[in-house]
């Protein structure tokens, strides 16, 4: 059975613009999150990893980009650096475009004195893809992934079946959300956001930190395009809790089926994952999920990481922002450490990270979770 890759990837978030200046501050224990006071956004103060004001404006090349949106932008510098990264032409009909988001342009929502004057096309989300893709002279339709925060990591998912059924040689995945109003306030309705940056599984944790950003993987089967630096991606699976639209499984047996499927369909065990980057929300409930999963996986040995107190919780971006940088973990033997973690506050003693660690390892286990139930796992490889 062929292999699928990724061949070229990038992160465009608050800690940089490309994969490697991302790399460098993670590894550095910098942090994206910072406490931002504007009206416009919220009543009260709020910490949340947001782009600098003139961040974008500074990854233009040449050309402007006033024209789109700030959710429009992030996608285009993304996949423009991942592509300047391969010289696979993404218009030779054989690459899939794959989009990857919660809200989209839900901002100019926002923009509207009277809602009712909203521009529903431009909110779409299929068309907002679509206007990337032909950014980059992409001309078929491209995919929308959308399925709350295990959007990113679905995608990727998504993209190597469709390339290992034979559809595709190779895909661009993208994906990207921006910390707006909207989003904020919702997230303040169900009082998850925490007062401090957050501390995923840690037991003072007072819940979710947004952020926002963009990150790209270009995936491919094509051997030419292959380089030993390349990670391969292993099988990946999907569950769901049936068990509420925003809290969790009671018990974990769902995305612990997940972790299972994703190890059992690249043919490997726990004792062969050298670490489990987690969704880790820090939300009561969502760690305390998780660390019934990783028992019922039978994980409690490996490390496990998030990486939500460096970037907050990019929701349709999370899981390609933070696959990236598991990959490039995995490459030079890193295990990141969970920032803002320092006792463990979950049922079962998961092995937290909580110092950047080395150890000789080959794969690491990706998981994401989110509203409706929806959870994800997802193996990569050396």
């Amino acid at each position: 059975m062929k292999s699928v890759y990724v061949v070229a990837d990038n992160i465009l978030s608050p800690l940089g613009r490309t994969t490697e200046e991302n790399f460098v501050n993670v590894r550095n224990g910098l942090s994206g999150i910072r406490l931002h006071d504007d009206p416009a956004m919220s009543a009260a103060p709020f910490y949340a990893a947001m782009m600098a004001p003139d961040q974008l404006e500074k990854s233009w090349n040449e050309e402007s980009l006033e024209q789109y949106t700030k959710f429009e932008q992030l996608l285009m510098l993304s996949v423009q650096n991942a592509l300047d990264r391969t010289s696979i032409d993404i218009t030779d009909g054989r690459t899939a475009f794959i989009v990857s988001t919660t809200k989209g342009n839900i901002e100019l929502l926002e923009q509207q004195e009277d809602p009712a004057n909203a521009p529903l096309q431009e909110m779409e989300l299929f068309h907002t893809a679509k206007k990337v893709a032909q950014y980059f002279n992409y001309t078929e339709d491209p995919i929308v992934v959308s399925n709350a925060c295990i959007s990113g990591l679905l995608a990727i998912l998504t993209a190597r079946r469709l390339i290992l059924s034979g559809r595709y040689d190779h895909a661009v995945v993208t994906g990207a959300d921006v910390v707006t109003r909207f989003v904020l306030s919702g997230f303040q309705s169900f009082q998850a956001v925490s007062s401090e940056p957050c501390r995923p599984f840690d037991a003072n944790r007072k819940g979710v930190t947004l952020g926002e950003g963009a990150a790209t993987v270009i995936l491919t089967s094509n051997e030419a395009y292959i380089t030993p630096a390349s990670i391969r991606v292993g099988a990946g699976a999907v569950s769901n809790d049936a068990n509420h639209i925003s809290g969790p499984s009671r018990t974990g047996a769902e995305l612990s089926t997940a972790m299972q499927q994703a190890m059992k369909g690249s043919g490997l065990t726990p004792a062969d994952i050298g670490f489990v980057s987690a969704h880790g929300t820090a939300t009561l409930y969502n760690d305390e999920m998780e660390s019934k999963a990783l028992h019922l996986a039978g994980l409690l040995d490996v490390p496990v990481n998030s990486l939500k107190g460096y970037y907050g919780h990019t929701l349709g971006a999370a899981g390609l922002i933070e696959a990236v940088i598991g990959m490039h973990a995995l490459q030079q033997q890193l295990v990141i450490p969970t920032l803002g973690f320092q006792s463990l506050g979950v049922p079962h003693p998961v092995m937290v990270s909580s110092q950047l660690s080395s150890k000789p390892m080959q794969h690491f286990l990706k998981t994401v979770s989110g509203f409706g139930g929806c959870n994800a796992a997802m193996i990569f490889s050396k």
